[in-house]
């Protein structure tokens, strides 16, 4: 289901179609971070994103962080009644990159706790009203966002600085590897700079 605007453009790149989603790449001409996000109500954000700040507690022992209530906020669309809620946590080295990943089905709920990431998101979803778009978030533990992505939208992260980072995150469905896309890192179409920007 490509929406008239984008079934007009020949520069598109198909990536394929499965479960009502038609997805693709709009090609640039040159590498670029597109929008940075620093305001979580931003307009420039991917449609079906969405932020919200982690709920941190801190004293004098440490701190402790709510990740999600399943069947509300952010998670409001996991339901452990559906049997298919995945928890899961990634630990990332300085510099690595992880990305760029894509799901027709599989939303994820990401909660960067340790570290600063870099977060890349891609809207790949021909009908969306901001297909194409790039977003680029820096959060972690300077910004503590957890972060909703709807299937359709390519993600993946880079870890900034000279410290582990952390990333613990839900998945309203069991990994699959039918339902994962995989687009290399540095994709010419996507055009994503992960240079670090000297200003």
């Amino acid at each position: 289901m490509i929406s008239s605007s984008a079934a007009s453009r020949s520069d598109l790149v198909q990536i394929g179609s499965r479960n009502g989603l038609s997805l693709a790449i709009s090609p640039r001409s040159k590498k670029s971070i597109g929008s940075v996000v620093a305001d979580r109500t931003s307009p420039e954000l991917i449609s079906g994103v969405r932020i919200e700040p982690l709920q941190v507690y801190a004293d004098d022992r440490g701190f402790f962080i709510e990740l999600a209530r399943l069947g509300k906020g952010l998670a409001s669309d996991f339901t452990a009644s559906e049997g298919q809620v995945q928890a899961s946590a990634t630990l990332s080295y300085p510099g690595t990159i992880k990305a760029i990943h894509f799901h027709y089905e599989q939303t994820d709920l990401w909660a960067p706790i340790k570290g600063m990431l870099q977060v890349l998101l891609c809207d790949l979803r021909c009908d969306s009203p901001s297909f194409g778009r790039l977003n680029t978030l820096y959060v972690g533990q300077h910004r503590q966002w957890s972060i909703l992505i709807p299937p359709g939208v390519g993600h993946g992260y880079k870890v900034l600085g000279n410290e582990v980072a952390m990333l613990i995150y839900l998945t309203n469905r069991f990994y699959s590897p039918e339902d994962e896309g995989r687009l290399a890192w540095d994709d010419p179409a996507i055009a994503y700079d992960w240079e670090t920007q000297h200003k």
